[in-house]
């Protein structure tokens, strides 16, 4: 009886063993460098500030035109 279960347990693991070993993982660094453009957000930041600096300027200056 102990036999024939293992039979059966065998039967059920050898194919789970086969698609396995089928599989492979493979770890590489990309071709090209990963970079972070993060001066899109800077140039808007610099633009918001002087228009905000003009508008003051504007205000308080009538006379400037």
């Amino acid at each position: 009886m102990k036999s024939y279960m293992q039979i059966i347990g065998l039967a059920f693991l050898l194919p789970l063993f086969v698609a396995m070993s089928g599989c492979t993982l493979k770890v590489a660094a990309p071709e090209k460098p990963i970079t972070i453009n993060l001066n899109v957000k800077i140039e808007h930041e610099v633009r918001v500030k002087v228009e905000k600096d003009l508008e003051n300027l504007f205000e308080s200056e009538d006379d400037l035109f």
